[in-house]
């Protein structure tokens, strides 16, 4: 009886840990079938399939990759909006690769409004273009790198026997610092243009942006999809106030708006 009652347990513990090993590795193999699908899909042309199986990745975790494959999906489909949202939250996840970047500026020249941003300083341009190199962890990377280089070199310069190997620690300790501060402001101006993203995309194939958020308010001008705006005031229920990059402003029913 002792024996058939320990052969219970050890099966009942058995299947405990099974069921245990198909939770935790059942989400893995189906976030793997569902971008194969995907895939396949794309390239049989199914990109309504396509778009329902990267969605259903991007609820698990967020990739650049899968964004920019869902917008070529969208766009393929004729969901320029879509599309366009698609490869401007893969852009902020990876603003450096130039893949994501080309088809981004292809699917804002298919849009209707053509907007001509205002001129900016020119530091500040140069500034950002050098920020979106590549993505904020990979400046965060690069900056733990150099700080440990920078500390090594100034053990070097500390504890060297030459003075040659003295200078070359003291120089090469004083070039990694330098390097260490850039990337990690790179790194922080970029996580903080991420968090503070009012970034949103009209989804709607076109509105009349109003000049104060009541609906029967006179029209400013006409938005139609895949404009990026700005929004700047989201305090009023059921609107947004937006900007655009020419200077203009209004009033927006927010269901018409997307935020990237």
């Amino acid at each position: 009886m002792t024996r058939v009652q320990n052969y219970i347990r050890i099966d009942r513990w058995t299947r405990i840990v099974l069921l245990v090993l198909a939770w935790v590795l059942l989400p893995l193999s189906s976030s793997a079938l569902t971008k194969d699908n995907g895939d396949a899909a794309y390239k049989k042309g199914n990109f309504q399939q396509a778009i329902t199986d990267y969605k259903g990745l991007l609820r698990n975790s967020v990739s650049p990759e899968i964004y920019y494959n869902l917008g070529n999906a969208y766009f393929r489909s004729d969901s320029l909006a879509q599309a366009i949202l698609a490869y401007e939250r893969a852009h902020r996840l990876s603003p450096g690769d130039k893949d994501i970047n080309f088809n981004l500026q292809f699917a804002r020249s298919k849009t209707i409004d053509k907007i001509v941003p205002q001129s900016e300083v020119v530091f500040a341009t140069w500034y950002r273009s050098l920020i979106n190199l590549t993505s904020a962890d990979t400046w965060a990377t690069i900056s733990i790198i150099a700080i440990t280089l920078a500390l090594i070199l100034m053990l070097v310069y500390l504890f060297g026997p030459q003075m040659t190997l003295r200078k070359v620690g003291f120089f090469g300790a004083a070039t990694f610092l330098l390097v260490f501060a850039l990337t990690t402001l790179f790194a922080w101006s970029q996580h903080e243009a991420i968090t503070n993203d009012t970034g949103a995309i009209v989804i709607s194939p076109s509105i009349s942006v109003k000049k104060t958020p009541v609906q029967n308010a006179a029209d400013a001008f006409v938005l139609h999809e895949g404009t990026r705006v700005e929004v700047s005031d989201s305090s009023m229920a059921g609107w947004c106030g937006v900007q655009l990059s020419d200077g203009r402003e209004g009033w927006i029913p927010s269901q018409n708006l997307e935020k990237i």
